[in-house]
Formats: C-alpha cells, sequence, structure tokens
C-alpha cells in the first residue's frame, strides 16, 4: 500500500480531535444534539485551519446511524462509506476546476433526488470564491431554499470575494489561526502513533513555521522525518531541513547592524546563504526576531507576550539594551519591504543585501524615521573620537589638486602666504571626503577646494543641489556639521569654511555664497559677501 501523507491519515475523526476551533466545534454539536441543522453554511479562514476536515466530519455526523454526543460513531455503514468516499450522499466539488454554469445547473438537477441512505445529501464545494458571477447567480435560489434533505458546505480562504448575496443565504464561521501550543499539542499526539522521536524544541520549532495551519505543520513534519528518517529529530535537524536560521546567528547579525559594520554583515549573510539557508525564510524569521526585540524594548512584561525558552529570553533581553525602539522599528520597517519584493525578485541576494546596508547606514535613507538615528550615531562617533578612515592610493601633490573654477573677483581675494593647516586640508582633501559617510561623499564627488584669504577653506559645489544639502531642509545643519569633524580632524585645528558654486562657463556666474553665518550662527563658518 502506498504511504499516505501525515495531514491525510489524521484527519479529525472526532470533534474532539479539531484544535483551535472551540466556537465552531461546539455550535455545531449543539446543532447536531438539537436537531437544528441548517440548510447552508459558509467556512471560511486561512488555509489549513481545518474547513474542510470539518466540512467531512459534519457531514459524517448528520448522516450516522447512532450518534455519540454529536459525534460520528465511526462504527455504522454510514460513517464507513463516508470515510471510503464510496457514498453517494457526500458530494465534494473543487471550484477552482468546476466553477462555470454548467457544473452548477448540474448540482441544481442533482438535489432534486433525495439521498438513498441517511438523512441528508451533503454537497462541499471548495474554494467556493473561485465560482464565476453566472455559476454564483445559478446557484443563488437554490442556495435560498433547498430541499429539507439537502445541507451546502461552501469553503473558502477569501470570503472578501463572494458576493453579498451568497452570505446573506449562509451561516458563516470563521476558522481562525491555530495557536503554536494547539499545533504543538496535536503533533505530540501523533508522534507515538507514528513511532517518531523528537525534540520538544524541535515540535515547537515546525508548529512556529507552519504560521498557524495545522495542515502546513504536519508536512513540515513529514519533510524532517524522511529527511532525517530512522533518527531522534532534533532543533538542529529541523533547522537544517527547513533552511532556518538559528537565533545565535540572529543575534550576530544585528550586533554588527547596531555597529554599523557592513563588510562583517555582508559576511555573515553570505555564510548563511553558503550554508544552504532560504533567503525568504531568513526574512521572515529575522523579522519575528526584531519584533520580539522591539516588544522586549516596549513591554513590561516581556514573558508574558514573547513564546521563547528562558535561556533564548535572557538573550534577547541583553540585545534589547543595546537597541533603542525607533531603530529597530526601522528595522523591521525596512525588513518589511524587503519581504515584500524579495518574493518575486530574480536576484534575492542583492535585494537581502542592500537592506542589510540600509540598516547599517541609516543616513543613507532620506526618510523622517531615519533622522534620530543618524543624529545618534553622529553624536557617538563625536563623543568617542571613532572615524572611518580608508586609505585610496596615494595623494596627490598640491599642484595636482583640482582648483574650483572661481570669478575674477573671487580669484583676486586669494591670499598667496597660506597657513599650513589650510594647506594640508586641500592636499589630503581625500582623507577627508573617505571619513565621511556615504551620502556625504556623493555630495562632495565632484566638489573642488582653495583657500580664503582670511584663513578659510572653500569648498566649491558642482551643483546647487549638492550645495543645499547642507544649506536646506532637516538635518542640513548636522550635514554641515560632519563635513567640519572631517575636516578639524585632518588639519588638527578648527577650520572656517566657505561654501559656493563653481563657475558655470555658459552663464559667465561668478561664485554664489551662501550667507551660512545667518542659516547656522553656531556652526564655525565664515561668510563672504557677494560684492
Amino acid at each position: 500500500m502506498s504511504y499516505t501523507a501525515l495531514y491525510r491519515k489524521f484527519r479529525p475523526q472526532r470533534f474532539e480531535d479539531v484544535k483551535g476551533q472551540d466556537h465552531i466545534v461546539t455550535t455545531l454539536r449543539n446543532q447536531i444534539r438539537s436537531d437544528r441543522i441548517q440548510h447552508a453554511y459558509l467556512f471560511c479562514g486561512t488555509r489549513g485551519t481545518g474547513k474542510t476536515s470539518v466540512a467531512k466530519l459534519f457531514a459524517r455526523a448528520i448522516n450516522c446511524e447512532h450518534p455519540d454526543n454529536g459525534n460520528p460513531c465511526m462504527e455504522c455503514d454510514m460513517c464507513k462509506a463516508i470515510m471510503s468516499q464510496s457514498s453517494l450522499n457526500v458530494i465534494e466539488i473543487d471550484a477552482a476546476s468546476n466553477n462555470g454554469v454548467d457544473n452548477i445547473r448540474q448540482i441544481i438537477d442533482e438535489v432534486s433526488y433525495p439521498p438513498t441512505q441517511g438523512r441528508f445529501k451533503v454537497y462541499i464545494i471548495d474554494e467556493v470564491h473561485m465560482l464565476s458571477a453566472g455559476a454564483f447567480n445559478a446557484l443563488l435560489k437554490t442556495l435560498e431554499e433547498p430541499p429539507s434533505y439537502v445541507v451546502f458546505i461552501l469553503a473558502t480562504t477569501e470570503v472578501h470575494k463572494l458576493p453579498v448575496t451568497i452570505l446573506s443565504r449562509c451561516q458563516r464561521y470563521d476558522f481562525k489561526r491555530i495557536s503554536v501550543d494547539d499545533i504543538t499539542l496535536r503533533i505530540n499526539e501523533l508522534l507515538p502513533v507514528e513511532g517518531i522521536e523528537a525534540e520538544d524544541t524541535a515540535i515547537r520549532y515546525i508548529a512556529k513555521c507552519a504560521d498557524g495551519a495545522l495542515r502546513d505543520a504536519l508536512s513540515l513534519l513529514d519533510q524532517c522525518v524522511a529527511f532525517n528518517f530512522g533518527q531522534k529529530l532534533t532543533y538542529e535537524m529541523v533547522l537544517d531541513t527547513l533552511g532556518a536560521v538559528d537565533l545565535k546567528i540572529f543575534s550576530k547579525l544585528l550586533r554588527m547592524i547596531i555597529c554599523a559594520d557592513v563588510s562583517g554583515a555582508i559576511k555573515a549573510l553570505d555564510e548563511i546563504i553558503m550554508g544552504g539557508r532560504d533567503l525568504t525564510q531568513l526574512v521572515t524569521d529575522f523579522t519575528w526576531y526584531l519584533r520580539n526585540l522591539l516588544l522586549a524594548v516596549t513591554s513590561d512584561d516581556i514573558s508574558s507576550v514573547v513564546d521563547m525558552s528562558a535561556e533564548n529570553l535572557e538573550n534577547l533581553l541583553a540585545e534589547a539594551a543595546q537597541i533603542d525602539e525607533e531603530t529597530a522599528m526601522r528595522y523591521i520597517r525596512i525588513l518589511s519591504e524587503l519581504s515584500n519584493q524579495i518574493r518575486y525578485a530574480y536576484n534575492k541576494r542583492v535585494l537581502t543585501e542592500l537592506a542589510i546596508i540600509k540598516m547599517c547606514m541609516p543616513e543613507s535613507e532620506s526618510r523622517e524615521d531615519t533622522l534620530i538615528s543618524r543624529i545618534r550615531t553622529l553624536e557617538n562617533k563625536l563623543d568617542n573620537g571613532e572615524v572611518s578612515v580608508r586609505h585610496v592610493g596615494a595623494q596627490k601633490n598640491e599642484a595636482d589638486i583640482k582648483k574650483p573654477e572661481l570669478s575674477e573677483e573671487a580669484v583676486k581675494e586669494l591670499r598667496e602666504s597660506l597657513p599650513e593647516d589650510i594647506k594640508n586640508v586641500v592636499s589630503h582633501w581625500k582623507d577627508v571626503v573617505n571619513r565621511l559617510q556615504f551620502a556625504e561623499r556623493v555630495h562632495l564627488s565632484k566638489a573642488a577646494v582653495s583657500y580664503g584669504d582670511s584663513g578659510d577653506l572653500i569648498i566649491a559645489f558642482e551643483k546647487p543641489s549638492h550645495k543645499s544639502y547642507y544649506t536646506e531642509g532637516a538635518g542640513c545643519e548636522n550635514h554641515l556639521h560632519t563635513i567640519e569633524d572631517a575636516i578639524n580632524a585632518v588639519a588638527g585645528a578648527k577650520v572656517r569654511l566657505t561654501l559656493a558654486l563653481q563657475k558655470q562657463a555658459d552663464s559667465g556666474e561668478g561664485v554664489d555664497y551662501i550667507n551660512l553665518r545667518e542659516l547656522f550662527p553656531t556652526a564655525n563658518v565664515v561668510v563672504e559677501d557677494e560684492d
């Protein structure tokens, strides 16, 4: 005999076997005991929550010759016939492939004939939302006033697609997602029957991965048992089989992101990928990890809202001490955007790496929720004196430094004798740029530098938009101070700045100086008059 999948083998045979749907089970059993059977039912809910299983169980129960407290006896001829799918009283229809008007008309024709055995003729129409508009219209009258011996059970995962006229003719039951505890309990009931040994942590992780669907949990269990046949199922085996990532990996990755260690975070991601982990699952699990982390930051009683072991909870609280709620919410927002994109992406790795870089570098984003992280990063660097330096080749001589194309008036004002610290800044301008973050480097990549006669440093930008990054909008003062800090670090002294635009060859306009002293009175900036 061929192997039967676990989710088929262990379909609920009694109402007690249905997990997580007590509100539905109680109502249906009371209807059976009181003989108040409705003519049309609508079972709606997400996949794997028991809609079809309860429909079949209900069909057996209302046709059973010797019901036991609302449950089918499983011994009478009707129960056996329905279980073996040989009964003509229970008709299952897949609306996904039988969705036309002709299919419904065939049902209407059959409804006129009473059952040859048993009390009720039950029609179970699965994925009913797939019916065409014409099919729905053909079903309306029969669904509203069927013969007394006919029961319709409609099942769907997308109830919003059903016409209101259909909804109003049915008694609706919403199937909830099954909790992790209920799924774990059901799996533990089945393990001794199948002769399977498994760790509690392994079963609980499978239940969590099922996302509220018991059928998915049994399918995942089937997969893990088949891959590790003849062995006791451990937590590590489940991770390897399902392509999941351990919480320790998430902790390591998060610490690198918090420290803005881009290369380390990308390397950790590479190790995860080379280990055969699925990126879509990684993004989902990492989002849940950060969700738990956010709850640890904001909740007073974390153990009541987060489901994990005491050891993992202790590690989570240690992580929470290193992050604030705004940053955690920004991380979750980036991963949520990635989750929507990655399922349709051709190159999932590139998108994932880009998201990690965004998490490491809040300055690479222009959204308002990144300002707090950007300011906090800048403050930490200033307080700790931490500056990231990259040496790019040999430095050019002073003669090789590109000078800005200033107006003749501005050129005449330049001093012949220049301070040594300003000379040092100009000759080592690449060092200054390399000390800055990505966004600042973009705006300064084509800027030219020169000297002012009063000991100031002129930065001439190629485009007005590059200059306005430091003079207009939210956060511009912080951007300006970031440049000052990098320049002062190279010069070893306070350096006054003048921001300008490079001369446009076609317009003949001169340097466009900005009165930064009026904008930022506390900034270390010198102002040149335009005239």
